[in-house]
Order: structure tokens, then sequence, then C-alpha cells
């Protein structure tokens, strides 16, 4: 698998991290490939983690070449002085189209891996935009200050509007043509329809911090294919409604 590097220095390396790869070995079965494991192979040196995206989430991830700059990034990204924007297509029309979610999260008492809204909980913020809205879906921007574990998606089902294919916190349905198309067929050569899109329906768009010397790196991945093929259909076969 090619690796899409978006920047890179003698102090880190930023990549646009392809759905379904993991970004660091799994802790399980090291046998599974891993962004990280890929990068040092290419690169010939170890390779830190800074900090992490879920698999199937694609989009901007940073890793660090040395020590030093591996406790200097881990500390921005602690102490939340990195600027970090994900696009995401969620199910349903968000009213209203802007707002700030602030909502404590932990982990869900009996589902491990799951998390859940709890008063108790670690302060997680998220601000949403939406981009683009059609009768059944919504294009949106998120900027997150906290990096609890799958906040954007937990948010988002706490306001009403999961993610779309999102199995732990949604219906998990994959998007298909036939959802938006009027009188949708069959070609000849297929038996069943094929998704457009079948995971996570999140990217990590943007990522923004300054160095330990005050360069100021920014780095951006476009939108993916899968989750531009469902923007170019919905467009096509649903009229916006803004």
């Amino acid at each position: 698998m090619q690796i899409d590097i978006l920047y890179e220095d003698e102090d880190l390396v930023i990549v646009n991290k392809p759905p379904g790869l993991l970004a660091i070995p799994d802790r399980f079965n090291a046998e599974i490939p891993s962004l990280g494991r890929m990068l040092e192979a290419k690169t010939g040196q170890k390779i830190w983690v800074v900090h992490r995206l879920d698999r199937e989430t694609s989009g901007v991830i940073c890793f660090a070449k040395n020590e030093t700059s591996h406790r200097y990034l881990s500390q921005l990204f602690e102490n939340r002085e990195v600027t970090k924007y994900y696009v995401g297509l969620v199910n349903g029309l968000v009213i209203p189209a802007e707002g700030r979610i602030e909502k404590a999260l932990a982990e869900h008492p009996a589902v491990k891996g799951k998390m859940i809204v709890a008063k108790k909980g670690k302060a997680s913020v998220t601000d949403y935009l939406v981009l683009e809205q059609w009768p059944l879906y919504s294009l949106v921007e998120f900027r997150i200050y906290t990096g609890r574990t799958h906040q954007i998606r937990v948010h988002m089902q706490s306001i009403g509007h999961a993610l779309i294919c999102d199995e732990m916190y949604g219906d998990g349905k994959p998007f298909l043509v036939s959802a938006i198309k009027r009188k949708y067929r069959l070609s000849d050569k297929e038996e069943t329809e094929k998704p457009l899109l079948s995971r996570l329906a999140l990217h990590a768009s943007r990522l923004q911090f300054k160095k330990e010397d005050g360069t100021e790196i920014k780095a951006e991945a476009p939108l993916p294919k899968d989750i531009a093929a469902c923007i170019k259909q919905l467009n096509k076969w649903q009229p916006q409604t803004n």
C-alpha cells in the first residue's frame, strides 16, 4: 500500500491515513498491518505515535521521528494546543446548523470499547458546522477541543444524528444509491447493490500546530473517494436544503 505523506521533516511525518488501516500495531495480533509499522519500513527508522485515529476513520495523522519531538508533540496534544478538524456524513437534517456540544464522556459500564455521555465522565467539547444538507443526510465539519475516544461519534449520537455506517452508535447501514434515487434498478451485471460507503463516514481533514522552533505546521487531507462519491450522488439525486 502506498503511503500518502502530507508533510515530513527531520522531526515528524504527517500522513493521510486510508480507511480500514490501523494507526498503530494491534496489541494482540502484531501481524495485522498498521500505518506506524509501514512508516518504519519505509523510512528505516523508529516511529513514535503522537495521537490516534479509529481504524475506519481516514485522514490526517501525525507521527514523531525522534524522542524529543515525541515528547513535545504529545504535550501539545495533551494541552489542547493542536487545531483538529474532521468532516463526516451524518443521518438527518442537523438543526441548528451550527453549535457546540459539551457533554462529558465515560466508558460504557457493560460494553467494552464503547463510550457514553455521563455526568461524571471526562469533559468533552465538539463544535460542529453543517457544510451541506440533503433531505436524509448532512455533511458536517467538526472541530474537537478534547480528544476523547469516539468523541464525535458519541456527541452526534447524543443529539440524534449518528454518523453514517456507525455500527456502534448508529444503525450501521451502508450508504446505498437506492435509498436516494427513485426507481433505482440494478444493472444486468449486478445481483445485489454494491454500497458506495460501508465504513464509518468520518475523515480527519485538517491538523494545525506550532513546532518547538515556532514553525507553523498545517496539513490537510482531501475527502476520500468513498465519501466524495456519496456526496456526488446526493447532489445528483437529492435537492439540497441549504
